[in-house]
């Protein structure tokens, strides 16, 4: 097995058991498990996100390799609308099939395995991943909540109510923020930089404990086969399809090989956390997360070994 790819799927590993072990012994009450989600969905990882974002330069990223992820990424979260259908259900697993762990597993792997060239590659993926991947998801989600919702309203009004909800979102709303705070050329103040760190530091730990508390409340037999469904599309068809299209956009070399192994990285946290805003698909959510982890032992080595210069 791949020695990167051990040390930073382990970490993922081993904070997922220390939530199921709580879950099981009974130290975080059901009743709380809700107001621990909002913590992290409300503060910590707006935190993180700004903080990520308000030292960004759109100008100065290297986009083509990324397009192919993102090109990849519609594709395949298109399609899973239109096998489901247009719902909130289906809006948060074509999520789960598109959204990588990119910061916790990703920034130590690419490190160790491709150096400081690699990780510059991988950064300008992390920079636009949220921005794009989750504002999109917010906007979809919001406007399926709104057709949900009984006696709907006129269809001009629902687009406009969901894209404010989707701009006014704990999860959207920071990454403009910080955008808009890199393009002033300001330094942020230590005191202020150094809370927002802590809290951004705190939100990847806390969420897979999270996801492990609610694992062992889960019934993963009975979602079993839907979460291998969720992690091959996430962990196979996902890395195959970016390759395919850098392949047709002219992309190669190292750019490339970054691009593939991140979208052969397991179900990012945060496609938890919108499960559990939402109230929808939880407990496959949480099972694909863990299968899906575990699953990256195999595709991620496998996309490296593809990957390699011959």
């Amino acid at each position: 097995m791949n020695l990167p790819v051990v040390s930073s799927l382990l970490p993922v590993v081993l904070l997922i058991a220390a939530g199921w072990v709580a879950g099981r012994r009974g130290w975080i009450a059901p009743a709380a498990i809700r107001d621990l989600s909002n913590l992290i969905f409300v503060l910590l990882a707006p935190a993180l996100l700004f903080r990520s974002m308000s030292t960004v330069h759109l100008g100065e990223l290297s986009l083509k390799p990324v397009a192919a992820y993102f090109i990849a990424a519609g594709l395949i979260y298109g399609a899973t609308l239109l096998l489901r259908g247009f719902n909130r259900e289906a809006a948060v697993l074509a999520l789960a099939n598109t959204y990588s762990n990119t910061v916790m597993i990703g920034i130590p792997l690419v490190g160790l395995a491709y150096g400081p060239e690699g990780l510059v590659t991988l950064l300008t993926l992390v920079s636009l991943h949220s921005l794009t991947l989750l504002t999109g998801a917010t906007v979809v989600l919001e406007l399926a909540a709104a057709r949900e919702e009984p006696g709907r309203r006129h269809v001009l009004a629902t687009v406009l109510r969901a894209v404010r909800n989707a701009v006014l979102h704990p999860v959207v709303l920071p990454v403009p923020a910080g955008l808009l705070f890199a393009a002033t050329g300001w330094t942020m103040p230590a005191a202020i930089d150094r809370p927002l760190q802590w809290l951004g530091q705190a939100f990847a730990p806390m969420a897979l404990v999270l996801v492990g508390i609610t694992l062992a409340a889960t019934p993963v037999g009975s979602h079993l086969r839907g979460a291998l469904v969720q992690a091959v599309a996430k962990n196979l068809v996902h890395p195959l399809l970016v390759l395919a299209i850098g392949w047709a956009l002219g992309v190669h070399g190292l750019p490339l090989t970054v691009m593939v192994v991140a979208a052969a990285m397991p179900i990012g946290a945060n496609v938890f956390m919108f499960a559990q805003r939402y109230r929808v698909a939880e407990e496959l959510v949480t099972a694909s997360v863990v299968v899906s982890t575990l699953l990256a032992l195999v595709t991620v080595s496998g996309a490296m070994a593809l990957m390699a210069p011959r």
